[in-house]
């Protein structure tokens, strides 16, 4: 049973690693002659497409794609590199040993500072945590982390300036926020506001590497090699000088 849970582990890590891949704009590999579905359209300058790979598709997702499903793509990998630059973070906070005080049950018999971090916190924290952990991340993900342009519980004249522009007008704040924040994206230059957009594309790939990297290496037992500076929280001793 161990080894077909160990190879199945292998497997998912596999398929991750090769989707995660993709979000990498490097140089690009030799396809096929561009047919006339391509319609001439070249994504080789989009944002994104930046040192050091450049552009990079090896499953060939956007060869044939028109504007929208490439909008779509990158859509889905900007919420993908935010989600996994917030997950390192919180991995990386756990690892560190540094915990909330109190207790993480309500009958007060489990305190924050008795979870491992990792996976091994799910064998320590009540049953439930998962399941509720998720729920809550989705609720975020359906009702906070999309784009609510041109539907009807949305009645504005606003749209998103690029692919992953959640802003909604900034309508999750009080009204006499609004403006300020709004304002703050409306200061900069065209060209700070294309850096500012590579800089999140870039760090969010590195973090959907990153994340998976640390899962994995969790689970080999040699986390120590890419936090050689120590993970109390995860059974790592800080090393000394």
């Amino acid at each position: 049973r161990r080894s077909s849970a160990a190879t199945m582990f292998r497997l998912v890590v596999s398929a991750l690693a090769l989707v995660g891949a993709n979000a990498f704009m490097g140089p690009r590999v030799a396809h096929r002659a561009a047919t006339k579905s391509a319609m001439s359209m070249s994504y080789a300058d989009e944002v994104g497409a930046q040192r050091p790979l450049g552009f990079w598709d090896p499953l060939s997702l956007v060869e044939n794609a028109d504007q929208e499903r490439f909008d779509k793509l990158r859509f889905t990998e900007i919420k993908h590199g935010r989600i996994s630059m917030l997950a390192v973070v919180g991995y990386l906070i756990g690892a560190s040993d540094i915990r909330w005080g109190g207790y993480a049950d309500t009958a007060h018999t489990i305190k924050f500072s008795d979870v491992p971090g990792g996976f091994e916190s799910f064998s320590v924290l009540p049953s439930g945590y998962a399941f509720w952990l998720v729920a809550l991340l989705g609720g975020i993900d359906f009702h906070m982390a999309r784009d609510y342009s041109g539907e009807p519980e949305f009645p504005s004249d606003w749209t998103p300036e690029f692919p992953g522009d959640i802003r909604n007008e900034a309508r999750h704040l009080p009204a006499n926020a609004q403006s300020g924040v709004l304002q703050m994206w409306e200061n900069l230059t065209p060209e700070e506001k294309l850096s500012k957009r590579a800089i999140e594309l870039n760090n969010g790939r590195a973090a959907m590497m990153g994340i998976l990297a640390l899962m994995v290496h969790e689970k080999l037992g040699n986390l120590d090699l890419i936090l050689p500076l120590g993970a109390p929280g995860l059974g790592y001793p800080v090393p000394t000088l």
